[in-house]
């Protein structure tokens, strides 16, 4: 019948291929489209349309028939989904994303367009903005000004002005970072060294006040989503654009020389502006070590209680500044008269740009070391406050911009340019402490592949931390398959934890992953020990050669 009715005939195909079609459409989809950097073809994006950027080998799927799972991908799935069975992970959000880094093919996939807070793995996205848009040699310049006049007997008529940039090692830590983070001095070393500068300029007396302008940054200490409890610590320190000694303090503790008596204690470097409540007691020998710490918003007064026993080493708390540029003005005031130098004005901050008329004259300038040394120091040990400077100064330099807004609305277009779909990546901050980041393990993914495709990839990739070696990661996966083969950030936060970078397994297969786990009421290493036998699970099986069973021959 069909033989002698071809416009049934047509009929009829067109609703089988429109059949297959449409069980083609609606086809579950397991994760992502593969990830491939090249030989894509863009489509329209069409809301829930399975064809939106898929690789044009995925365009035989809906005719051929799918490949075999490969059994390595197979044997990693099983311990994958075996370790996030276990206890404790059994309650917790999981995201992983797994790539190859040549090919781009998506291996293993999970949850990988669900949304995580990141904590510090935000980071990876902060440092690789910064490489792009400032380039690893960039320098950052600090410098103390003025607008005043000097006569001849060396006495300054107005203001000495310590001008900030944004540079994150106005420290004493030595470069370049080796395995452990080391000092090269006093922590107020720069800062001494551009009041030795000033001095040798002949000046000797100043009629005006010591300033420190951190106006290169709007005044926006602290951004959306931090703790309360974060800013009293050196990981919560405020942002400024003057950051000596990381923003931060040390109140180093001993015990008194007899037990009962309260602890002794010293400031570093030493902040007048503060006043401590030590409540500290000396405790029997071999006793337990409890120590708190409190400081309200705004305040000067730092409450320290507990006991230390009577045979302690020393023991430091870090505690951040209430103001950053109003301690740099404090700090060079008494450096400049330890060396000399009347001053009749007083310490303050500026926290706005100065409207004054006239130029001012550079009598100091300090130039930071390159841009690739701060991002090694932001990634190795997980610095927040160093990362918050470098989105700003980014933003800064590229848009004559001094607020925090328009620095997100800036990173938010570079990672779309950067080929990170919208939406995938929300930031709040640069650092990852606030609690409003969200990020998808694709949106990782998809970063660490476009910055492999950079000229400064090396130099990023050399800033993670290594597995078993050194950074964050130095006391994780030693002793196993897994050391050595990791480069990747680290992130963690209550209930939250990530981790994020390289990895070369043990076949010398070459990977690009993201792992997150969120909601979680795993601490310490019970946490952390999911996350790394993923890891090391990814290093023994991917990327395996097929076992193929020996041939059998028959006998004669």
């Amino acid at each position: 019948m069909l033989r002698n009715s071809p416009l049934r005939l047509m009929r009829w195909v067109a609703a089988v291929l429109g059949l297959v079609l449409v069980a083609a459409l609606a086809a579950p989809q397991e994760g992502p489209a593969p990830l491939v950097p090249a030989g894509t073809i863009a489509l329209s994006r069409v809301a829930g349309s399975a064809l939106q950027e898929m690789p044009v080998a995925a365009f035989a799927s809906v005719t051929a028939p799918k490949p075999k799972t490969r059994a390595d991908v197979t044997r990693f799935r099983a311990r994958v989904e075996a370790t996030l069975a276990e206890a404790g992970a059994d309650k917790g959000y999981w995201g992983v994303l797994v790539a190859d880094a040549v090919s781009g093919e998506t291996l293993y996939a999970l949850n990988p367009r669900r949304y995580f807070v990141p904590a510090s793995n935000t980071k990876l996205f902060t440092t690789a903005l910064a490489l792009a848009t400032l380039g690893p040699g960039y320098r950052f310049r600090t410098t103390i000004e003025t607008r005043g006049t000097l006569d001849r007997s060396g006495r300054l008529l107005g203001d000495l002005v310590l001008v900030g940039r944004g540079d994150p090692n106005l420290s004493n830590r030595k470069f370049p970072l080796g395995k452990e983070v080391e000092r090269d001095g006093p922590p107020e070393k720069i800062v001494a060294e551009l009041a030795d500068a000033v001095v040798s300029r002949g000046i000797k007396q100043i009629d005006g006040d010591i300033v420190a302008d951190d106006s290169y940054f709007e005044y926006d200490r602290y951004p959306s989503g931090w703790a309360l409890e974060d800013t009293a610590w050196r990981d919560g320190a405020p942002v400024s654009a003057i950051a000596v000694n990381d923003n931060a303090f040390d109140i180093q503790l001993r015990p008194a020389e007899r037990e009962g008596e309260p602890a002794w204690y010293a400031i570093e470097p030493w902040v007048d502006a503060y006043r401590v409540q030590n409540e500290i007691i000396t405790g029997p020998t071999g006793s337990e070590r409890k120590l708190g710490l409190r400081r309200e918003p705004g305040s000067l007064l730092i409450r320290v209680w507990g006991t230390t026993p009577l045979n302690a080493g020393a023991q430091s708390l870090t505690v951040a500044v209430e103001d950053p540029a109003e301690q740099a003005a404090h700090l060079l005031k008494r450096l400049l008269e330890a060396r000399g130098v009347r001053i009749y004005g007083a310490g303050r901050a500026r926290h706005t740009p100065d409207a004054s008329p006239g130029a001012a004259t550079v009598l100091a300038e300090h130039t930071s070391v390159p841009l690739s040394d701060a991002v090694r120091v932001i990634n190795k040990i997980s610095q927040n406050l160093h990362a918050e400077l470098l989105l700003r100064a980014a933003a800064r330099e590229k848009t004559s911009t001094p607020g925090m807004e328009a620095a997100l609305k800036f990173a938010q277009e570079f990672f779309e340019s950067a080929g990170i779909e919208g939406g995938d990546a929300n930031f709040s901050d640069g650092s990852g402490l606030s609690r409003r980041n969200l990020v998808t393990p694709q949106a990782v993914v998809r970063l660490l592949q476009y910055v492999a495709a950079q000229p400064w990839a090396e130099v990023y990739r050399s800033t993670l931390p290594v597995a078993g070696e050194d950074g964050t990661l130095a006391d994780r996966m030693k002793n196993t398959s897994a050391a050595g083969r990791i480069q990747a950030k680290t992130g963690s936060l209550e209930h939250v934890n990530a981790l994020g970078g390289y990895a070369t397994t043990a076949h010398d297969a070459k990977l690009v992953f993201s792992i997150f786990g969120n909601n979680h009421t795993l601490r310490g290493r019970a946490a952390t020990s999911v996350v790394d036998a993923i890891c090391v699970a990814m290093v023994e099986e991917l990327g395996a050669p097929v076992r193929r069973a020996a041939r059998r021959t028959k006998k004669k």
